[in-house]
């Protein structure tokens, strides 16, 4: 039985889909979500094997969702779009498929088709921003998206992975791997990565260890391991 999530900000898309993959069998829809940030967690929690995801959805794309996954294990990415066919070539060949609005079960049909046999990883670099612009967060019952320019650091622990803010601090679903491959956050620890921007000044400590005090005068580890390249890469050798 193939596992799938929806993610389409029309309520009604997302349960007419639901039901004609249903109707289908062969598919169990495991969850729905309403917008992207919601579907990145449970795309994270559930780790589906195909996500039928909706491109047009506001504040975060299905683009820009796509760039937030971990291409080594990504689920099959079908796109649901109002897109006309032409526009939708130029996702065609980057994505697993793609469904036309309103979807139509023969159409839907032969994706399954594919689904049942596909077992090859996608390529999605060619569609995804190479840079993310935001981070998608939770704190205190609410959603958050943070400008990345904004954030002074990230960290890691038992309870997740959390980014921090002069004002505040939230967590996110995305991994340190993803955050520092596609912001400008640099690695400073094994469990931290720091905006170099946010750099006040940098403490030398005994033991070839560091500590780095932020703008707004927090403070982030440095290893021993890393303080090498931290400083080649400020310029300070």
């Amino acid at each position: 039985m193939i596992s799938a999530i929806v993610i389409d900000d029309e309520q009604y898309a997302r349960e007419e889909l639901t039901e004609l993959l249903h109707e289908e069998g062969g598919i169990s829809v495991i969850a729905q979500a309403a917008n992207a940030i919601e579907g990145l967690k449970l795309i994270n929690q559930h780790k589906p094997d195909a996500v039928f995801l909706d491109i047009q959805m506001p504040k975060v794309t299905g683009i820009e969702l796509l760039s937030m996954l971990d291409p080594d294990t990504m689920p099959k990415i079908i796109f649901v779009t109002a897109y006309d066919e032409f526009a939708i070539k130029a996702f065609e060949d980057n994505a697993f498929d793609y469904l036309l609005k309103p979807v139509d079960p023969a159409r839907l049909a032969k994706t399954l088709t594919r689904l049942d046999k596909e077992h090859k990883k996608e390529n999605y670099a060619a569609v995804t921003p190479i840079r993310l612009e935001q981070i998608p967060c939770s704190g205190h019952n609410r959603i958050l998206l943070l400008s990345t320019h904004d954030i002074e650091f990230a960290f890691s622990d038992v309870s997740g992975v959390h980014v921090a803010t002069k004002e505040q601090q939230a967590t996110s679903q995305l991994p340190l791997k993803t955050l520092e491959e596609k912001t400008s956050l640099l690695r400073c620890h094994r469990q931290y990565l720091i905006n170099p921007k946010s750099i006040k000044e940098i403490r030398l400590l005994e033991n070839n260890l560091a500590e780095i005090v932020t703008v707004s005068h927090q403070q982030v580890p440095v290893s021993r391991r890393y303080l090498k390249v931290l400083k080649e890469t400020l310029g300070f050798y």
